[in-house]
């Protein structure tokens, strides 16, 4: 696909992916309020509320990457979940 091209999928491709980020978002607050209540309760934090809140971080980093035209790899929906990052990709 040319550049020009897909720079202009950039559009919809954000618009649809900062929907979808803007409501994970709300969840990702609600959850972190849950798991710093139930951390000072139980004294340990739980790995798996912390794990949904980081792929909504990795997420994030994905989608900006991909607006900021660092990358042309399209974030989610487009692309399935990416866990973590460990290397930046090109």
């Amino acid at each position: 696909m040319s550049e020009r091209i897909e720079a202009l999928m950039r559009i919809p491709v954000g618009i649809v992916s900062g929907i979808v980020l803007g409501f994970w978002k709300i969840l990702v607050q609600i959850v972190a309020v849950i798991n710093w209540i139930m951390t000072l309760i139980t004294d340990e934090r739980n790995e798996g509320l912390a794990d949904f809140c980081e792929n909504w971080n990795t997420q994030l980093y994905t989608f900006l990457r991909y607006m900021t035209f660092v990358t042309n790899n399209r974030p989610f929906p487009f692309n399935p979940l990416e866990k973590k990052l460990d290397k930046f990709e090109k």
